[in-house]
């Protein structure tokens, strides 16, 4: 049974469309003067649903709500949505490390898989370079919390994220959005769309977003610290041959040239460089190869109609992305411990899809095909060390070349045996396939021949080439219970993947024997080089409810999983000096928690001039625990461990006050929003940390909007982190940290122990207009 909304009744109020500002939907006034709660159709299925019928626990924010209170790329989605973690990744300036209740992937070298897939008009990103998506000309963004393995296959065992972007409209149109606040922001936006003919459509946007710095960087002139200079654009053409058959071809590009992002040292070094008073200065020397983010993608979508019940989908894309970086580990001026390092990264997609729509049973199926290559190059630059033992230049180079070949085929139906109940049963079968080419170097003379070097090879610690088939069934199930069409009560069971692999920094010189055989052999080599998929099931718990003639919606998830084949990345030291990679299958864990998700309407016509007060609200716990971790020398220590950028409680509320404001000739309303993002105390990695983990923190952002009542004129003030908390989103650890506090360096002689911080206070002015 589906519940609608009037829309009828809705798309006659003209002030409804500029009220609920803090959501994905709006605020509507009856004839009679009753607020309700406009209905929110979302396609986490598949299929266009409402958010209330969705057994699943999803987030979704529309476009009016990401522009009334400033949202600038898709890390700040985090703010609203309970158990949600997105950073821009440590050394990077458009890396994306994401968690969704405790599982993720922060490490972004070819060879690791996230564990959070990222969507961009269903088409899956299979790397998290230039995966930090700025917002415009988008419809709304979607967070799916939980295992996705049977609709959005591998990778997605911590959930899915999904942006939408804007189909074109059959009027001719033009939007400019023009941003000026601190750090010298200066951002343009422009977009537009026209009909070529009543079956053509063209549209395009172009974005140009910059940013001075919030620090600076001491040691080289002219260089900021976490500044921005992006150019973007998206196109795209839309057929309609018949009322029954849509076409979009669309293409996106991306060019980031902002200066590199380096961190700030928590630790003297041993030289007795002090720590720095502003943790967004650094004295990082390293600025070799320069910064740069290359990314381009183009895609086709076919959509058939082929009767009343049935439609056919087809999805293809290509996509290609290139990424240089100097990083500099110990952010000093020596090269104790730099990185320079490349990404280049492509893929192919395809998927086919049939829905069928019918009186009873709903569902979709299909085939899924991903062709992708991930390639990456590093040095580690040992300077000081070398110099110690006699190896000048020292440098440990690390080659990787991944590639990746899957299949699958899927289906997911809902059959309606009751106007109040509703059972769905669904399941995927995936083949993964990865090669991978290993190559880990000693050179000395300092930087190799990809980053302009001359540097000299003097021994060979990995020369692994490796092949490997994955396979794997991932099943989901959901009961429903509508008692009446305002309640939704749900039990669902789900499982999800993320697929093997080879660990990229392992040395095949430090393989073990592992078989027990009193030789080192290929199998020996194979196995101390590769690593299993990791699985999760997870019961679900869920109620969505429409309240008080719908002025509230509400929606709560509670969740039982079982975590088993825990990737775990990690290295141990080597005998000169340097380290080998160990990648195991190491972990075993319980990860329970409970969300709970609304918003309301609470109060309206205050003053009898159709104002309104609006709220939103999102809760998030998670009680995340290790059964069992196996370090690198075959030891428990679970209870040494615990989950990385994941905090136990994750909190969020927003008020809305809406009401008519005139400006000149032009109708309008102004809207004032506060929110607060709360977050518990995390840890950066597995092993807590005394000076990287984050205690718990609370940002206070706040809006003043107006937007013109015909939808033309909008004008925007927001204010972001108001009371300028520092606050740790990533870094980096080669210390050893003693009982009193004390530090040794444990890679590198100077003790690399650096962080990078979240965005301090800022205040952009926007204004748009439509023509």
């Amino acid at each position: 049974m589906k519940k609608h909304l009037s829309h009828k009744l809705l798309s006659s109020i003209s002030l409804g469309a500029i009220l609920m500002t803090t959501g994905v939907g709006h605020t509507a006034f009856a004839a009679q003067g009753e607020a309700i709660m406009e209905e929110v159709i979302v396609t986490a299925r598949r299929r266009a649903e409402s958010l209330q019928d969705v057994p699943i626990a999803v987030s979704a924010f529309g476009a009016r709500m990401l522009e009334n209170q400033g949202i600038q790329d898709i890390v700040e989605v985090a703010k609203f949505t309970p158990n949600l973690t997105l950073e821009v990744s440590r050394g990077t300036n458009t890396t994306l490390t994401a968690f969704i209740r405790g599982i993720g992937q922060q490490d972004p070298v070819a060879g690791f898989e996230a564990g959070v897939g990222l969507y961009v008009d269903d088409v899956y990103l299979n790397r998290p370079q230039a995966s930090v998506l700025d917002v415009y000309d988008v419809e709304r963004i979607e967070v799916l919390r939980g295992p996705q393995g049977t609709l959005y296959g591998r990778n997605t065992i911590g959930g899915a994220i999904k942006y939408v972007s804007k189909r074109l409209g059959e009027d001719p149109s033009l939007k400019v959005r023009g941003s000026v606040g601190s750090y010298k922001q200066l951002d343009l936006v422009i977009s537009g769309s026209a009909p070529i003919s009543d079956k053509v459509r063209v549209g395009g946007s172009f974005a140009t977003l910059n940013r001075d710095g919030f620090g600076e960087n001491l040691n080289l002139d002219g260089i900021d610290n976490y500044n921005k200079q992006v150019l973007a654009g998206r196109a795209s053409i839309e057929f309609l041959p018949s009322d029954d058959v849509f076409i979009r071809i669309a293409a996106d590009y991306v060019k980031d040239d902002s200066d590199p992002r380096q961190g700030h040292r928590l630790i003297p070094s041993t030289s007795g460089d002090p720590v720095l008073d502003n943790v967004f200065d650094t004295r990082a020397g390293l600025n070799n190869p320069k910064q740069t983010v290359e990314a381009f993608g183009v895609s086709s979508l076919v959509e058939w109609q082929v009767t009343d019940t049935v439609m056919v989908k087809n999805i293809m894309a290509y996509r290609d992305d290139k990424s240089r970086s100097p990083i500099d580990f110990d952010s000093l001026l020596i090269d104790d411990l730099d990185v320079p390092v490349d990404y280049e990264n492509q893929q192919f997609s395809e998927e086919f899809q049939i829905l069928y729509q019918g009186e009873k049973l709903n569902g979709v199926a299909g085939f899924y095909y991903l062709d992708a290559n991930a390639f990456n190059e590093f040095d580690v630059i040992l300077g000081p060390l070398g110099d110690i033992i006699g190896l000048p230049g020292l440098n440990a180079n690390t080659f990787g070349d991944v590639d990746t070949k899957t299949w699958s085929v899927f289906g997911d139906f809902t059959y309606d045996a009751t106007e109040q109940i509703s059972l769905s049963v669904g399941g995927r079968y995936t083949s993964d396939k990865r090669s991978a080419r290993v190559l880990r170097r000693t050179f000395i003379g300092g930087t190799s021949e990809r980053f302009g070097g001359d540097a000299i090879v003097i021994s060979t610690t990995s020369d692994f080439e490796g092949k490997a088939k994955f396979t794997k069934f991932t099943p989901r199930a959901s009961l429903s219970w509508k008692p009446n069409n305002d309640h939704n009560i749900y039990l669902s069971y789900s499982e999800g993947f993320k697929g093997g692999g080879f660990d990229p920094r392992a040395q095949t010189t430090g393989a073990p024997d592992i078989d027990g055989d009193g030789d080192v052999d290929d199998e020996d080599i194979f196995n101390f080089m590769s690593f299993e998929p990791e699985t999760v099931k997870t019961f679900e718990l869920g109620w969505k409810a429409t309240l008080f003639d719908n002025r509230m919606d509400i929606s709560v998830a509670g969740f039982l999983s079982n975590y088993t084949n825990i990737q775990i990345p990690g290295s141990v030291g080597t005998p000169d000096g340097l380290f080998t990679g160990v990648t195991s299958n190491a972990g075993d864990a319980d990860v329970n928690g409970i969300e709970v998700e609304g918003r309301a309407l609470l109060a309206a016509d205050m003053s009898g001039n159709d104002d309104a007060l609006t709220a939103t609200w999102a809760v998030g716990y998670l009680d995340a625990t290790f059964n069992e971790f196996i370090d690198a020398f075959g030891v428990d220590v679970a209870d040494e461990r615990v989950f990385q950028n994941t905090p136990k409680w994750t909190a969020s509320g927003s008020l809305n006050y809406t009401r008519p404001l005139s400006l000149g000739a032009s109708d309008g309303a102004i809207s004032l929003i506060t929110s607060l993002a709360h977050r518990s105390a995390a840890s950066q990695f597995e092993t807590p940390n005394p000076f990287l983990d984050q205690p718990g923190f609370t940002l206070w952002d706040a809006s003043l909007v107006w937007n013109s009542e015909d939808g033309k004129l909008s004008v925007g003030l927001h204010a972001k982190n108001i009371t300028d908390k520092r606050y740790i989103v990533a870094g980096y650890n080669f210390v050893a940290i003693g009982g009193d506090g004390s530090t040794t360096p444990t890679l590198g002689t100077e003790g690399t122990l650096t962080a990078f911080y979240g965005n301090p206070r800022t205040v952009t002015l926007t204004a748009g207009y439509k023509f």
